[in-house]
């Protein structure tokens, strides 16, 4: 974190469609003004980590600086960045901030209400899942020989050219929710995934989330089924602290079961 405050000391230069794993990969560009270029180029070209890694390890930004043909280092940049293709992992955010619903005070809205908020607003939630998603419909049914299902919210993402589902859940995750978003995906890859279109990705967006429950399901290690927390409010600086301090006890907790095994 102090090398972070050093590399990027005015927090409004910072681009909100990178992760902290691209600023973590930023870190080692000991140049500043590379830095300001890998860090804009990553946001306006949408690089996955693993992209801008290769970029910043051939370094790309010092061979066009240094090339009298600029248009041919980037037609073969380019040409190896589609060979490592894109990852859903790379395109979901964990949590999602809804502040913009201006609800700070919904512990008792229904999911119906919470999905129609999210319509109300859907240009404000399509900035905050990111790049590629266009909104395709609520409700959207989808039907057995026996029984109809309704998937609450559908999008489609251009970049990956796939369906990408949604489940919104007011409460904690449950195994159950997770096993109907799993029918879901399946149902959906079934029954409206065209030739051309990638394999479906579900997103269960729930209020809470045991991390428990995550580990022993399929959601451990899945690139096509997540679960995401959204917060309707910015959190504050001792709910900022709590929440480290959760995921540093989670980290020691992971690293003592792989030291066991």
């Amino acid at each position: 974190m102090r090398l972070f405050y050093q590399a990027f000391p005015i927090r409004d230069a910072l681009r909100h469609e990178l992760s902290w794993t691209h600023y973590r990969t930023l870190l080692r560009v000991d140049s500043d003004s590379a830095r300001q270029w890998y860090m804009n180029e990553a946001a306006t070209q949408n690089w996955s980590t693993r992209a801008l890694e290769r970029q910043i390890g051939t370094l790309y930004y010092e061979r066009l600086l240094a090339s009298q043909d600029r248009a041919a280092v980037e037609q073969e940049a380019a040409s190896k960045l589609q060979a490592l293709g894109k990852s859903p992992r790379e395109f979901v955010r964990d949590p999602v901030l809804l502040e913009f619903l201006g609800l700070p005070n919904a512990g008792t809205m229904l999911e119906g209400e919470l999905e129609q908020a999210l319509i109300d607003q859907l240009q404000s939630f399509l900035l905050e899942l990111g790049k590629g998603f266009a909104f395709v419909g609520r409700q959207q049914r989808i039907s057995t020989e026996s029984k109809d299902f309704y998937i609450d919210l559908v999008f489609y993402n251009y970049l990956l050219k796939c369906f990408v589902i949604f489940d919104l859940k007011r409460g904690e995750l449950t195994h159950q929710d997770i096993g109907q978003m799993d029918m879901y995906v399946r149902m959906f890859d079934d029954l409206r995934r065209g030739p051309e279109d990638g394999p479906t990705v579900g997103i269960i967006l729930c209020a809470q989330r045991d991390a428990s429950v995550v580990r022993y399901s399929v959601l451990q290690g899945s690139e096509q089924l997540f679960a995401s927390k959204y917060k309707l409010v910015l959190p504050s600086e001792e709910e900022l602290r709590a929440e480290l301090d959760r995921e540093r006890a989670r980290l020691a907790e992971q690293r003592g079961l792989y030291w066991v095994h």
